[in-house]
């Protein structure tokens, strides 16, 4: 467990694969998605806070610090991870999207442990990159405020002019999966023996 990182959970896109439904709520087995997530980021970070825009008080009912976007024109993730920034209390922030509950269990560790001088890294699994699963320190807060106010909203083409360094989970693939449409949470929830 990281004292010095703040997780963060991306709960804030518009879900329209789901139906329009709130994919982080969305009811798989005995948990809502997002529960799943935080059940594995909990233990790697010092604490958590969720970044989503709608249904804040359902994700209230956590107990943890609801953020929404600071802008308001749906700029995907950037602007979840840009709240991240803003509102954590540790120099850093590690972040994960509200959809994909089996990522690594050492996601934390591997991101902090591989990012070497840089400011930011984040998952690859040696496949496709994974940048929504991104360690960065809260000083980036500014340029990325500045890259979001020019109209951007590449999250790859961020990481790539902060020079966020790329850490390969070689053989991955499968806990980087994200369950998009009520067909994925099913057969995700048959997977796992129905008891998730």
């Amino acid at each position: 467990m990281h004292a010095n990182i703040t997780g963060v959970i991306l709960a804030g896109g518009r879900s329209t694969r789901m139906g329009g439904k709130d994919k982080g709520l969305v009811q798989v087995g005995d948990k809502t998605l997002y529960q799943h997530v935080l059940g594995r980021l909990t233990p790697q970070v010092s604490q958590v806070i969720i970044s989503a825009n709608r249904n804040q008080l359902c994700y209230q009912q956590s107990g943890l610090e609801v953020v929404g976007d600071l802008t308001a024109d749906y700029p995907g993730p950037l602007a979840g991870i840009l709240a991240g920034l803003t509102y954590a209390r540790t120099p850093w922030i590690v972040c994960a999207p509200c959809d994909v509950p089996d990522f690594p269990l050492n996601l934390v560790e591997q991101l902090w442990l591989h990012k070497g001088n840089a400011l930011a890294s984040y998952a690859s699994d040696g496949e496709r990159e994974h940048p929504t699963f991104a360690l960065l320190h809260t000083s980036l807060a500014e340029e990325l405020t500045r890259y979001l106010t020019r109209g951007e909203r590449k999250l790859m083409l961020f990481m790539a002019a902060i020079g966020a360094q790329q850490v390969v989970f070689s053989g991955q693939q499968e806990a980087f999966r994200n369950l998009n449409t009520p067909e994925d949470c099913l057969l995700w929830q048959q997977e796992k023996g129905g008891d998730q």
